[in-house]
């Protein structure tokens, strides 16, 4: 018996409806349960944001009492003195590794030159005086003298005033008191008027005829070839012996004066700043045929181009070897402007300078009184 088409049909299960139903319940709590999982994951990221913003604006709170606290010290407390800055010294290239120093000893004012061996430094100092030698071939004391006596009294009258000064004032003291025992029988009186124009003249009277006294007396006339018996002269001293002993007996010494004073600290050949032990910081870097030789061109360099107050450095034939460069003007052009005597087209201190120097261009000086 066949079955009906009716019967073919497929009939819906009654329970379909009701298992998607639970199905979209079931998507939907697991939506909201999402969201409830980020609310609180924004909540706690905002809390934290918040705590953060709370911990840095009291670091900055604590920060700004602390710096108030300081500025406060600092208004209370009593100001300390602080040492000017030095200026910094500019060498040229050649010199650059000169320049650089370390520390000195208690008793020393200078700085040498930092890593120079003590053969550096006998090197270094000799080749200034060879290079000095170069550019004063004529050096020569600048002092008008005739005989030993006559130097000897102008190294005396030197002191604290120029070389200039003495050579215009010592052709009328001369001419008037050629020998010692002139000068020791002088008029004291007359002998001021005299010297008035050197400066300290009443000091300088009594020491020219106190010296000449002892010369007369003691060394029948003559001015003594030792320096022990020279120093026991009245207005004697060492830097005077050597004068006289190098440029009147030929006999080598060091003339430490104050350019030559100043030149060697500023070379670091030494940092003594006491002329005896000057004397002998530097004899000792040069073989002692050299030190009269040594105390023109020093003295020279000095004198023309390495001033007191405003080197000359650049116009200076030595600044590559100089440790002390830039202390003065640097500009060439307007170093040229500082050179002094015969360096910078003008006369020399010499009224009658030596034939040598004369043909190397130097010009003599006018007599006191001239222009």
């Amino acid at each position: 018996m066949k079955k009906s088409s009716a019967s073919k049909k497929t009939v819906p299960a009654k329970g379909a409806p009701a298992e998607k139903a639970t199905a979209k319940k079931v998507t939907a709590k697991k939506v909201t349960a999402k969201k409830a999982v980020a609310d609180e994951s924004a909540a706690a990221e905002a809390a934290a944001e918040k705590a953060t913003a709370k911990k840095t604006a009291a670091k900055k709170t604590a920060a700004k009492k602390t710096a108030a606290k300081k500025a406060t010290a600092k208004k209370t407390a009593p100001l300390k003195r602080q040492a000017p800055a030095k200026k910094p010294a500019v060498a040229p290239k050649k010199a650059a590794a000169a320049v650089e120093g370390v520390a000195p000893a208690k008793t020393v004012a200078a700085k040498p030159p930092r890593g120079e061996s003590r053969t550096a430094l006998v090197r270094r100092a000799r080749r200034i005086n060879r290079e000095l030698a170069e550019v004063y071939p004529y050096a020569h004391p600048e002092l008008d003298f005739e005989n030993p006596f006559q130097l000897v009294v102008a190294t005396v009258l030197s002191a604290q005033t120029t070389d200039l000064r003495v050579n215009q004032t010592t052709p009328a003291l001369f001419a008037k008191y050629p020998t010692p025992e002139d000068l020791a029988a002088a008029v004291p009186e007359e002998v001021e008027e005299i010297l008035r124009p050197t400066g300290f003249f009443r000091a300088k009277t009594k020491s020219v005829i106190g010296l000449s006294k002892a010369l007369a007396e003691d060394f029948g006339g003559e001015v003594p070839g030792r320096l022990e018996d020279l120093v026991k002269l009245p207005g004697v001293g060492r830097k005077t012996a050597f004068v006289v002993l190098g440029n009147a007996f030929g006999r080598p010494g060091i003339t430490v004066d104050t350019h030559f004073q100043r030149l060697v600290r500023r070379w670091r050949w030494t940092g003594e700043t006491d002329p005896d032990k000057i004397e002998a910081a530097v004899g000792a870097l040069f073989p002692k045929s050299d030190w009269t030789d040594l105390s023109h061109h020093v003295i020279w360099h000095g004198r023309r181009i390495c001033h007191a107050r405003k080197p000359a450095c650049g116009a200076c034939p030595i600044a590559p070897l100089c440790p002390a460069f830039g202390e003065g003007e640097t500009d060439p052009e307007k170093a040229k402007k500082l050179l002094k005597y015969e360096k910078g087209g003008l006369p020399g201190q010499r009224l009658k300078p030596p034939q040598a120097y004369l043909d190397a261009g130097g010009k003599p000086a006018p007599p006191l009184g001239a222009g």
